[in-house]
């Protein structure tokens, strides 16, 4: 007891002492442990009265606790419990206290992840400390992470999930108040929708971090999207929108210092052992930031794509946006066009009330119109049914397309019109159509440039519905060999463009690596495994025996007559045959590579490899037709290919979404006013001296300021006259005057010889 009482008022001592030898202090743990229950119910009636001393035992137990497994099984739910029940009455240093050793259990494993999880989540939308916020959010996704490190957990991903589902689902059946008047002066006062902002903002992060990718994840936001609190409803969209990845990678791009100019500035300033050491520091913190950055796992598909049931979400959007369009906010509501647009030509969904329900909004002086316009466009798609975008189309060229508004309204209504006809040409009728093509003619350029395209669109996909002299000499040509128009059969392809370029590629490549055709590499090996091939034995998997015929070649006939004519007919056949293969041969010698049907995707698998080599060659054939003096379609289909370069290279895929700068085309540049003009000299002379040299660091190589030779030679006579070198020579006794002058006849002699 002695020792007891002499370890009782130094707990570290004795924490220290238990974890070495657990079993000699039991008797010691089990006093604090009773002492602990006592203080526990004291602090449960008056939480202000020994707070100091009850942090103290929680934090030993909580640290000894692996050591006696069954006196404190119930210690961790006894925190949890205390946490949840009674967080308000707590003050913030015994919260954080509590959280930390219920953190700490875990990294001891004495309590399981989802037992953490369950009393951290409800924390979220109840605290008021930003640090302790931080701690916990922290905590969740980095015991989440840990989690999913090698192999995907789906036992705590489920419950995990199911939380989370729990959370946003519990505020659903709210009125919804919306964001406009006196509901978005009152949004900042309240704290409905807590609990489900959260819940989609680590649904969000764990995304973000490719934790989780799959369809259960993307179905948290998406009934966060239907949810009756606006902040939780544009938190959601704006995850399928993908607009808040944007704008941090933004950020970082713009804190990311050149690693060219720390090594200039290294190489100009003075040599010190610390400026080495921060220059290092620097470059390994820029190197780990780049290979986080590389190792961010990238989705599979977007989140659009795995939405479970895209009809349903699209329909529940639109009731939101019809029946609460008076208390939203026109930005929130162009958030929810926005993503039903995007969700309605991902997935080709007829929600054909969303048309109806835009075309109030369709007039130029309309606040935020092109984004308007953007959702409109991406809305419509193959399967769109004509007579639904009629009406809209005519609105547009109505409001947008006439002599009384501006160029650059007219431009953007041509430009909304052309690619929503890209997406169904046969929203458009013949008389409209010539009315818009007249544009071409105007004196604006932006104007011009969108008659034209919608012109070249039509040329294209359906030029029966121009006039004979504007559809062009291909167009025409094609009218006139039958080429149907969008939306009709078309017959069957039968090879992929440019696949002959890849192939006589492939041939040069063997043929300079000495190996024969039709044999295959090691890499076509390779992409061969995996498959299931034929066997080369005879006999075959069902028992049956392949049994070679007698005759090469087995004529079958119902009479003799015919089979006699067809004797007769023999010798005839193999003339015209052999004359028929000379004229296929001299035809195939003279045939050009770009217009031969190949046979590679019958004998090869292509990979995204060969695909991505398939583009490249065709890029080079079209500039090397261009160069030889191509027409206008060879240019256009260079541009195609460049553009669609362009877009394989910022997203790695050709199904982009239109942005506002389709809309509104080029833009034509306004003439600065003195205040600009005025800034742009400034900003021009910013890191120039006033009245500086351009020698030294300006007209070198290699840049470096000017030696102290060289500045001596523009110094005043008094200057040097006063100088400590000059000084120093008239001090001089005669000895090292005479060491000088034999120092320089020595060195003249040199020279000399």
């Amino acid at each position: 007891m002695g020792r007891g009482v002499l370890l009782t008022s130094n707990l570290p001592q004795l924490q220290n002492l238990i974890k070495r030898d657990p079993v000699a202090y039991q008797e010691e743990f089990l006093q604090q442990w009773n002492h602990y229950n006592s203080v526990r119910q004291i602090f449960q009636t008056n939480p202000d009265e020994e707070a100091q001393h009850f942090r103290e035992l929680v934090t030993f137990i909580a640290q000894v606790a692996q050591c006696y497994p069954k006196q404190t099984k119930d210690f961790p739910s006894q925190l949890s419990s205390l946490l949840l029940q009674s967080y308000g009455t707590l003050s913030p240093d015994t919260r954080k206290t509590l959280v930390q050793n219920l953190v700490m259990l875990r990294n001891k494993d004495v309590i399981t992840s989802i037992e953490l999880l369950k009393s951290l989540f409800p924390l979220l939308p109840r605290t008021t400390s930003s640090p302790l916020r931080s701690f916990i959010r922290k905590t969740i996704l980095s015991d989440i992470r840990t989690a999913n490190i090698r192999t995907k957990n789906h036992k705590l991903n489920r419950a995990v999930q199911t939380m989370l589902f729990g959370m946003v689902e519990r505020g659903m059946e709210a009125e919804v108040v919306g964001d406009k008047g006196k509901a978005k002066a009152n949004s900042g006062n309240g704290h409905e929708g807590e609990e489900a902002m959260w819940a989609i903002v680590l649904t969000k992060e764990l995304w973000k971090k490719g934790i989780w990718n799959d369809a259960k994840t993307v179905s948290i936001v998406a009934l966060g999207c239907q949810h009756p609190v606006v902040k939780v409803q544009s938190a959601s969209v704006h995850f399928f929108l993908g607009a808040d990845e944007d704008d941090e990678d933004s950020d970082d791009d713009e804190d990311t210092p050149d690693v060219r100019s720390l090594h200039h500035r290294r190489e100009i300033n003075k040599k010190t052992r610390s400026g080495d050491k921060k220059l290092q520091k620097r470059l390994n913190h820029l190197k780990s930031k780049q290979k986080k950055k590389s190792n961010l796992i990238p989705t599979n598909f977007p989140a659009i794509q795995l939405l479970n049931d895209p009809q349903t979400f699209a329909e529940k959007l639109y009731d939101i946006l019809n029946r609460y369009d008076k208390r939203f906010s026109l930005d929130h509501k162009i958030l929810i066009m926005q993503l039903l647009s995007r969700v309605m030509g991902s997935h080709k969904l007829c929600v054909l009330g969303f048309y109806t329900y835009i075309m109030k909004y369709l007039t130029y002086h309309q606040l935020r119109i092109p984004a308007i316009l953007v959702a409109l466009a991406q809305s419509v798609h193959d399967f769109t049914p004509p007579d639904a975008l009629l009406p809209t189309v005519t609105k547009i060229a109505q409001e947008f397309v006439h002599p009384g508004v501006g160029s650059e309204v007219i431009a953007a209504g041509i430009n909304a019109i052309r690619e929503i006809c890209r997406r169904q040409p046969w929203a458009m009728e013949e008389d409209l159509l010539g009315d818009l093509i007249e544009y071409r003619k105007s004196r604006d350029k932006a104007v011009t440039a969108a008659a034209r395209g919608l012109l070249q669109l039509f040329r294209d996909v359906n030029p029966g519905l121009l006039k004979r002299r504007e559809r062009g000499k291909e167009a025409s040509m094609g009218l006139t060999k039958g080429v149907k128009p969008f939306g009709h059969g078309k017959e069957a392809a039968v090879d992929i463009e440019g696949l002959s370029l890849l192939e006589d590629h492939l041939k040069q490549l063997r043929t300079e690596e000495g190996i024969e055709d039709g044999v295959f590499d090691e890499d076509d090996e390779g992409a061969w495994e995996g498959w299931d091939v034929n066997s080369d034995s005879d006999e075959s998997s069902d028992g049956w025996i392949e049994v070679e015929s007698d005759g090469d070649n087995l004529v079958v006939s119902d009479s003799e007559d015919e089979d006699g004519s067809k004797k007769r007919k023999g010798k005839q056949n193999e003339t015209e045959g052999d004359v028929d293969v000379k004229m296929g041969e001299e035809k195939e010698s003279t045939e050009d590579a770009t217009t031969r049907i190949s046979t590679l995707a019958t004998t090869k698998i292509l990979t995204p490899a060969d695909f991505a080599m398939l583009n490249d060659l065709r890029l080079k054939a079209v500039t090397e037709a261009v160069e030889k003096g191509g027409g206008s379609a060879t240019k256009r289909k260079l541009a195609t290919l460049e553009a669609n370069r362009k877009i394989l290279a910022q997203h790695g895929t050709e199904e982009t979404f239109i942005s506002e700068n389709d809309i509104l085309g080029p833009k034509k540049k306004a003439k600065a006013d003195y205040a600009e003009r005025i800034a742009s000299i400034e900003k021009g002379r910013e890191g120039r001296e006033k009245f500086g040299s351009l020698k030294g660091k300006k007209n070198k190589a290699t840049p470096s300021s000017s030696t102290n030779k060289e500045k001596t030679r523009n110094k005043p006579i008094m200057m040097i006259i006063a100088s400590g070198a000059v000084r120093g020579k008239k001090k001089a006794s005669l000895r090292q005057k005479q060491r000088k002058l034999r120092a320089h006849i020595d060195k003249s002699k040199k020279s000399h010889h």
